[in-house]
């Protein structure tokens, strides 16, 4: 266990959980790790239940074209994740390896980590704050 004055390793945690596409959860999520590295903050994200499919190689990094504006891409939410990930050393992204077995999604881009399910603590210990976004 830490000292209660250790400054913490992180300065922000995010929790994604439950399915990511039932809300504008995802959006939040990707427009708030924008903002808070754009200010140098140390920020971690894990991802749980179906979040977990986020990160996926599949889904590629753009989506279909808009039949109405065929001239402009737009990025998956893979594709914003793997942009900031490679545009931000302040950000860390982890995904359950557990919730990620169980729904078949191990095929996650490289700079995820597949963490154990009881390193979860260890996360929030390791954060100044911790926010949950989703349902479990």
């Amino acid at each position: 266990m830490s000292a209660p004055d250790r400054p913490a390793d992180w300065d922000l945690l995010v929790a994604v959980m439950g399915a990511p596409y039932d809300s504008d959860a995802t959006s939040t999520v990707l427009r708030w790790v924008d903002a808070a590295t754009r200010r140098d903050a140390r920020v971690q994200v894990w991802t749980c239940g179906y979040a977990t499919l986020l990160t996926q190689r599949s889904t590629g990094p753009v989506k279909e074209p808009n039949p109405l504006d065929r001239t402009r891409e737009h990025a998956t939410a893979r594709g914003r994740i793997e942009q900031l990930l490679a545009e931000r050393p302040t950000l860390q992204w982890s995904s359950c390896r557990f919730c990620s077995t169980e729904r078949g999604a191990l095929d996650h881009i490289d700079a995820v980590r597949l963490r154990p399910a009881l390193s979860f603590g260890s996360h929030v210990r390791e954060s100044a704050k911790t926010v949950f976004v989703g349902l479990t």
